[in-house]
């Protein structure tokens, strides 16, 4: 049986990244993602929906994410999702998904991040030039398109 597990989000930090070293001297990066989406409701009312997700990275992506980001800038994503299963102290089973990061990109310039966490009303936004790339320091950005069609609700 077929099976397919790849994840692609474009997100803002929720919170500064967190590097930590494994016991084998690995670096291992967790920070939170905030995704949104806009929709109108079978009234016609516009909607606004959050979704947050935890991410984790390892190596020299990790030291990378918590080198060059901070709470607030935008992130393209690219990973797996990975199901997390414990016990709680109290004997309850627990689990949590969450996206492991193969590959990242940046979305804005550090300047217009900087811009964006003083303006919040700011409305630049950008999208990866490519979602190939490796390079953690790529910083072309393509400005997004005022497509009055992209505010709709797409059916699938």
């Amino acid at each position: 049986m077929a099976s397919l597990n790849k994840v692609l989000l474009i997100g803002n930090l929720t919170r500064d990244p967190d590097v930590k070293m494994m016991t084998n001297g690995r670096p291992v990066c967790n920070f939170g993602l905030a995704l949104n989406r806009s929709y109108k409701d079978s009234e016609g009312n516009k909607k606004d929906e959050t979704t947050f997700v935890d991410v984790e990275c390892f190596g020299p992506r990790a030291e990378a994410v918590g080198r060059f980001f901070t709470k607030g800038r935008a992130i393209f994503v690219e990973g797996r999702l990975k199901l997390d299963q414990w016990e709680s102290k109290e004997g309850e089973k627990r689990s949590a998904i969450r996206v492991v990061l193969d590959n990242f990109e940046f979305v804005d310039s550090r300047q217009e991040s900087q811009n964006n966490q003083s303006d919040v009303n700011s409305t630049s936004s950008a999208l990866p030039a490519s979602s190939q790339s490796n390079s953690p320091t790529s910083n072309t950005t393509v400005p997004n398109s005022a497509d009055p069609e992209l505010d709709e609700d797409v059916p699938f």
